[in-house]
């Protein structure tokens, strides 16, 4: 009791033998027992052993090593335990040259062949990540027992390489080493990060045969064995077991959470309340996690009050968790602030976080300069954080970070170069995009799926395509965000009508076929590719629909002219109460366009504005322009354009002045090309409407004017060009094109159908040729515009009753489209010709727009 209270003289002091100074642990703290032992004369290994233990228990592990290096200056004499402890200390501390230093003095000491020295150095060599010659350590023991086959099995999983740890159990079994309990959690927790569940099963016969069925550590490793998904299982083991630790709570829980089961979490975690048990660090961390998957913003305050009074305030994994659950909830200011009162124990992961939270809530700006101020504070970014602020474009110049990505050695990572291939692609950078794509060492199924969507969004089907047969070809299995990208890809005027059949079919085959995001992909591409049935049939089987799905589907019965099925499909949505966005109304007005449904048109602009609080968009007021024109309505169109809250596009007046072409209205199509000129003067339509309008009024000397306006200015006129797919090939053709092949045959067939319908009563609109010509002049240029020639193609090649389907990249002439609804009921073809507006689909001489497009 004296000694206790410090009250013993110095000549007391040197007469205590290692057998009281063994228990010095248990009486003072380690300060008064380093003074102790340094006043020491008859100092002994058992007596720096305790000291050394003792530092090492209580996490003072830089003082455990000064203590050492004192020792070894003065050729104090140690043994194996000194060593092993040290070893130990060197592997908390991540300081491999002072371990390195240790072993040597193992060897130089003779007790490198020790167990335990050499179990000790190969555990420093693990934890400081050099696996090589932790191996090596292992592989020269003379002897090694379960603990020392244990530090390698865990030194292996620790580094991540959960394959290797695997093979090291089935080696340590066939040398019949008996498995202890921290072995098999050692191997389950690596079996879990693997997330092979045959293998987990082996494991969990062998915890069964060797009788660690009931040990806490191994049960708790079998709880977390629900990362695989095995949620059921984990709640079993946790149900069985009778004493439950504060860990066996925090991993039931987290394997809820992980699994996206918040409910099921939180309830876990009221009964853990009502068991009595203490809560801890990683159970409010998963707690906060769940309140920020379900942006259950009341609860993370509660449970933000809970940690406050439980002294948890300040540690990392809470305020991060913390701030993430705000962020998500849109409360960026309250995380902020917990950011801010983490003053001093800042690191990359809390600033990330924050970071991450203002670009979560669209606030770049903000983001760009935290990611700045955090540079400058001397805290260096990691991959998560690249990943991250490479989505604050254009706030955040690409290339500057790809700059530091490349200084710090992240460029191959797949985590920083899917985020750099992605933010590229979102900037138009193809080209640098496919750079990056090559570079990634590892690359994961994210990082293939990114570069499928680029391609998709850059319309390169080809490039797509590639990529999803390299991916294949790699042995690398498609998700359903691979189809979904590699099919929107297949949507594009030029990709094969085939192609996006296949995707669809191999969807099927891996049952991926039905996930919300392909289905919907899928819905969007037989829509665009002209197969609107097949479209609709893919729409009617998606067992869940998302706003994608249904404003697809109105988007496409538009654009084939079905209207009426169009707004029924509104209509439904209607009755469901379903949340509908800009676009739904875009299709919704488009619909009532294609349909002549002008008044339809115009309370459905009505109701998005007044019922449903949606702002009208420059996509929304030009509908409306369009909705208008197209019935003649040009007066109305111009109110329109003036009644508009900012000025209108050049796609507004390229609409307005395309139905003054229609209606032969040159007054207002002056008026409209001269904005359009103005906007964008080297856009060849405006130029070339205003002179047809002028052509189309005999007003040959305007005409002659505005086109030296386009020699003087360079502007060229786009030529018109029609495409046909045969046999997965495709053809295209120019008006007057004599360059195919087959020209000859091509244009015979074109005679042949011009007798057949002069016997039909057919007769040229020679309005439709823009010429100063004779009218027998005339017909020849209308009878050989590219869309006929594609056409008299296709009935060649092609079977008797075999669909034709052409693109078109400018509007289909009036002329042509009653040639083409005459030809589908003369050769009984169904005919479907994709122009600049919209689907016409011909079949027995009628055609699906009425006659209205």
């Amino acid at each position: 009791m004296i000694f206790g209270l410090k009250f013993l003289s110095r000549t007391h002091v040197v007469s205590f033998t290692s057998r009281y100074f063994s228990s010095v642990h248990e009486l003072c703290h380690p300060q008064s027992a380093h003074h102790l032992f340094e006043k020491s004369p008859r100092r002994d290994p058992s007596q720096c052993n305790a000291l050394l233990f003792e530092y090492s228990h209580s996490d003072r592990n830089k003082e455990a090593l000064n203590l050492y290096a004192g020792l070894w200056r003065s050729s104090f004499s140690v043994d194996g335990s000194t060593l092993s402890c040290i070893l130990k200390v060197c592997g908390c501390l991540f300081d491999q040259v002072a371990g390195k230093q240790v072993h040597c003095q193992s060897i130089k000491s003779g007790f490198v062949e020790n167990v335990s020295v050499g179990t000790s150095l190969v555990d420093m060599y693990m934890k400081t990540e050099d696996v090589g010659d932790g191996r090596r350590v292992f592989d020269e023991m003379g002897s090694k027992n379960v603990v020392s086959w244990t530090a390698l099995l865990t030194g292996y999983a620790q580094n991540g390489l959960n394959e290797l740890t695997l093979d090291l159990f089935c080696q340590m079994y066939v040398n019949e080493v008996k498995s202890n309990p921290f072995t098999l959690a050692t191997v389950i927790g690596a079996v879990a990060n693997r997330g092979v569940v045959e293998e987990g099963c082996q494991i969990h016969t062998v915890v069964i045969k060797s009788g660690y069925e009931s040990h806490a550590i191994v049960c708790n490793s079998l709880i977390m064995y629900s990362k695989s998904g095995l949620i059921r299982d984990a709640r079993a083991v946790f149900d069985s077991m009778l004493q439950r630790g504060a860990v066996t709570w925090n991993c039931i829980i987290a394997g809820y959470v992980t699994n996206g089961l918040d409910l099921d979490a939180f309830r876990m975690f009221h009964w853990m309340r009502l068991a009595g048990e203490k809560f801890t660090q990683p159970v409010f961390a998963s707690l906060i996690k769940s309140c920020a998957n379900l942006k259950e913003l009341s609860y993370a305050r509660q449970l933000h009050c809970q940690v406050l009074k439980s002294g948890m305030g300040f540690y990392h994994n809470i305020g991060t968790a913390l701030m993430v659950a705000y962020s998500k909830c849109t409360e960026v200011d309250d995380a902020f602030k917990i950011f801010s009162a983490m003053k001093g124990i800042q690191n990359v992961v809390t600033w990330t976080a924050v970071i991450s939270g203002y670009l979560q809530n669209g606030i770049m700006e903000q983001a760009v300069h935290l990611f700045c101020q955090m540079s400058r504070k001397g805290v260096r970014p990691n991959h998560f954080t690249y990943s991250t602020i490479l989505t604050a474009q254009p706030y955040m110049s690409i290339f500057q970070i790809h700059a530091q990505v490349i200084k710090t050695s992240y460029e191959k990572l797949p985590t920083v170069g899917t985020a750099l291939l992605d933010a590229y692609v979102k900037t138009g950078h193809a080209k640098e995009a496919a750079i990056i794509f090559e570079l990634i060492d590892e690359k994961d199924i994210v990082a293939w799926s990114a570069m499928l969507a680029g391609y998709a969004q850059m319309g390169e089907t080809e490039g797509a395509v590639n990529i999803f047969l390299q991916l294949a070809r790699e042995g690398i299995r498609p998700n359903e965000f691979t189809f979904s990208s590699v099919i929107h890809a297949c949507a594009g005027p030029t990709a094969s009508a085939e192609q996006g059949k296949q995707f669809h079919a191999l969807s099927i085959k891996t049952r991926l076929n039905n996930a919300l995001c392909v289905s919907s992909a899928l819905v969007t591409m037989y829509a665009k590719r002209g197969n609107i049935e097949s479209a609709n049939e893919v729409f009617k089987r998606q067992g869940e629909r998302d706003l994608i799905s249904w404003n697809s589907m109105i988007s496409g019965f538009a654009q084939h002219g079905q209207g009426k099925k169009a707004l029924a499909i509104f209509e439904d949505m209607q009755r469901q109460k379903l949340e509908m966005d800009g676009i739904t109304f875009i299709g919704v007005i488009s619909a009532c366009t294609h349909a002549g449904l002008v008044d339809d048109g115009q309370r459905y602009f009505d109701m998005m504005v007044k019922d449903h609080h949606i702002y009208p968009t420059m996509e929304h007021f030009s509908c409306m322009v369009d909705l208008y024109s197209r019935a003649g309505m040009l007066e109305k169109a111009m109110d329109i354009i003036i009644e508009m809250p900012f000025p209108a596009s050049a796609t507004v007046w390229r609409t307005l002045l395309a139905a003054c072409h229609v209606r032969r209205n040159l007054e207002v199509g002056k008026i409209a090309a001269e904005k359009l000129i103005s906007i964008q003067p080297q856009d060849s339509a405006a130029y070339v409407l205003l002179s047809n309008i002028y052509a189309a009024a005999g007003n040959w000397q305007e005409r002659a004017v505005v086109r030296k306006l386009m020699d003087e200015r360079k502007v060229k006129k786009e030529a018109g060009y029609s495409w046909i797919e045969v046999k997965n090939k495709t053809y295209s053709f120019l008006a007057g094109d004599l360059t195919h092949p087959m020209a000859e045959h091509i244009y015979s067939k074109l005679e042949e159908l011009s007798i057949l319908l002069k016997d039909m009563g057919y007769q040229p609109d020679t309005n439709y040729v823009l010429h100063d010509v004779e009218e027998e002049h005339k017909a020849t240029f209308l009878s050989q515009h590219s869309e006929r020639l594609a056409i008299a193609f296709g009935l060649i090649v092609t079977p008797p009753g075999t669909p034709i389907q052409i693109v078109k990249n400018l509007r289909v002439c009036g002329d042509c489209h009653s040639v083409i609804k005459l030809i589908s009921l003369i050769e009984d073809r169904y005919i479907i010709v994709r122009d600049s507006n919209r689907f016409h689909h011909f079949k027995g001489g009628v055609c699906s727009c009425g006659d209205y497009w």
